[in-house]
């Protein structure tokens, strides 16, 4: 190759590479654009919510409108605090645990599951039976140990990572459960689904280098804004919780310096709206807890991520380093919707009862005019049960056509069945929120109808205008 071969040759590799690197500042230039946006969407939805608490009045209480859905229920031979789902409530719960999960998945979680039960030994290594042992249960004694229902998976889950010996390549590790645990809460406190003794947490504890930290917290935060955005709820406020005065903190000053530090850092660059409060850390460290409210301006916390440098020393965690020796991960805990109980909670009260369509525990009601449509009327659920629909047939058994509108008021669709639809395998539907499109073939209602559901929309009906 010549000169002249060579210089040419460098100059369109010269070239190429200031392509490559044009291209990547407009890719990075797009992105900071899409993160300014959602920071503006952010902002409006925060400065929206609190004007419109200033007017708000209660609407709804969820102990009262989930009995009267049929949702949850409580019974004194049961337990206080310990409430049972009745079956439309058990499809919005699973509904909504199967939503987490999926979303977990994708975002490279591995799931796994561990026993409610564990010895007092293994938190009083947590420190959970020196700093909050007053809301556990107290100690059952089997087989000369003491064994304690759980009042968090957290020490559960640093067993299962020291169980195997772990590679920085391995890193971040996700790690989450949908596992339920005990408080012991004071009578006096416990009210329907927000406060119980039993709960299901949606749970994940990420074990990282120091230097990925951030990136895992700042990822919590985007999922838990798409869950939020998928189920409607709008934060109240993000707070950043720090110890205050009193011994149930972990003493160990340099430890929340760092994790305070990290978390500022997330929400700083988030550009996320974020108010500081001392005396809401956890024992083992300080948090961003994401606060909602409901129609009386009570707020409750419902999602969390934290930072936790203790727990790992306190296990002995480690993972083998690139240079070949031993390093301590930091472990990442985070909760995208917190306790189902609580959640569903909300949620009743958010949405009165007419959940998103994806997440009602009935999708469709089918009301046939008369016993003639009843054959057509099951046939449709069939097949909205084949295709993952929730389907019922409220026939004229169930009172005038009239009376089974009203009574399907909060059922996202209602496919009504005339001699005319029968013949020509057509449904009417109407909408929850009064729209009635023209009749359709079924296969094609049911299709746009599983199209809202799948994408999780708040829209009932796209007009395809």
């Amino acid at each position: 190759m010549n000169q002249q071969e060579q210089d040419q040759q460098e100059q369109d590799q010269q070239k190429q590479d200031q392509q490559k690197q044009d291209q990547k500042k407009q890719d990075q230039q797009k992105q900071d654009q899409q993160k300014q946006s959602r920071q503006k969407q952010d902002q409006q939805k925060y400065e929206q919510h609190h004007q419109e608490q200033q007017h708000e009045r209660p609407k709804h209480d969820h102990r009262k409108l989930g009995r009267e859905l049929g949702l949850f229920d409580t019974d004194p031979l049961i337990g206080a605090g310990l409430p049972y789902w009745l079956p439309d409530g058990a499809a919005v719960r699973h509904t909504l645990e199967e939503y987490i999960r999926t979303a977990e998945r994708r975002a490279g979680y591995r799931h796994v599951y561990s026993p409610v039960l564990g010895k007092r030994e293994l938190y009083e290594i947590s420190g959970h039976w020196s700093h909050y042992s007053d809301d556990m249960f107290p100690p059952m004694d089997l087989g000369g140990e003491q064994v304690v229902l759980r009042p968090s998976l957290c020490p559960h889950h640093a067993v299962i990572y020291r169980s195997r010996s772990h590679s920085y390549r391995e890193l971040p590790l996700r790690m989450a459960e949908l596992g339920g645990m005990y408080r012991s809460e004071l009578s006096g406190v416990l009210g329907g689904l927000t406060r119980v003794r039993a709960i299901q947490l949606n749970d994940a504890h990420i074990f990282c280098t120091l230097d990925q930290v951030a990136g895992e917290a700042q990822a919590a935060l985007e999922m838990i804004r798409r869950a939020y955005e998928a189920l409607g709820i709008t934060p109240a406020r993000y707070r950043l919780s720090l110890p205050g005065p009193g011994g149930k903190y972990v003493a160990a000053p340099e430890m929340w310096q760092r994790s305070t530090g990290l978390l500022t850092e997330v929400l700083d660059r988030s550009g996320l709206p974020y108010e500081a409060a001392e005396g809401e850390a956890a024992f083992y460290g300080p948090k961003i807890d994401v606060q909602v409210a409901d129609g009386a301006g009570r707020e409750s916390t419902l999602s969390t991520v934290q930072v936790d440098f203790h727990q790992p020393e306190r296990f002995d965690l480690h993972y083998i380093g690139p240079d070949g020796a031993k390093h301590r991960p930091v472990m990442v805990h985070r909760s995208i919707i917190g306790s189902v109980e609580r959640a569903v909670a909300h949620l009743i009260e958010q949405h009165g009862g007419a959940f998103p369509a994806w997440l009602a525990p009935t999708q469709v009601a089918i009301l046939p005019i008369s016993d003639a449509e009843l054959p057509h009327a099951d046939a449709l659920a069939r097949r909205c049960a084949e295709l993952g629909l929730r389907a019922d047939v409220a026939g004229p058994e169930h009172g005038t056509l009239g009376a089974r509108v009203r009574e399907a008021r909060l059922v996202p669709y209602q496919a009504v069945i005339g001699a005319r639809e029968a013949v020509d395998g057509r449904v009417a539907l109407r909408l929850r929120d009064g729209r009635r499109p023209a009749p359709l073939p079924a296969e094609e209602a049911l299709a746009r109808i599983g199209a809202v559901v799948d994408g999780y929309a708040h829209d009932l009906w796209d007009d395809m205008s």
